[in-house]
C-alpha cells in the first residue's frame, strides 16, 4: 500500500489518494507537491523551490519528478533552476540552512530569493 502520511499536512484528496489500490506506489504511481514557484513579477524572473524541514532530502521519486519539470523550464531565459531549501529544524532563525546542499545564513538566503547569487 501507499505509505500514509506521518503528520498532519495532508489534505482530505491526498489522503483519499493514498488508500486507492489501484493507484498503488508499488505500481509506479507518484505525487508530489512543489513548494514554491518563486517569482518576481516586475522581472519576470522565477525558480523552483522545495522545502525540507529537519534536515531532510529529496526522495528518490521527487528528484526524478522534479528533474523532469527542470529539465521544460529551462527553455525560458527567465528561469533560475529548480532548488532545494533546507532547514535543520524548520526556519532560518532556529537552526542551519542548506541552498541545494551547500551551508546558508539567512543573509545568503535572502539574497538568493532577490536571485542575487541564484
Amino acid at each position: 500500500m501507499t505509505r500514509q502520511r506521518n503528520d498532519e499536512h495532508g489534505t482530505p484528496f491526498g489522503n483519499w489518494l493514498r488508500m486507492q489500490e489501484s493507484i498503488d506506489s508499488r505500481k509506479g504511481w507518484v505525487a508530489s507537491n512543489l513548494d514554491y514557484i518563486w517569482s518576481n513579477y516586475n522581472t519576470g524572473d522565477w525558480m523552483l523551490i522545495e522545502e525540507k524541514r529537519y534536515g531532510a532530502r529529496l526522495t528518490f521519486c521527487q528528484t526524478r519528478l522534479f528533474d523532469l519539470i527542470d529539465k521544460c523550464a529551462r527553455q525560458d531565459a527567465k528561469y533560475h533552476g529548480f532548488h532545494t531549501v533546507r532547514f535543520q529544524n524548520t526556519t532560518p532563525d532556529d537552526g542551519l540552512i542548506w541552498i541545494d546542499d551547500a551551508q546558508a545564513d539567512k543573509a545568503r538566503l535572502l539574497a538568493f530569493l532577490r536571485f542575487e547569487t541564484v
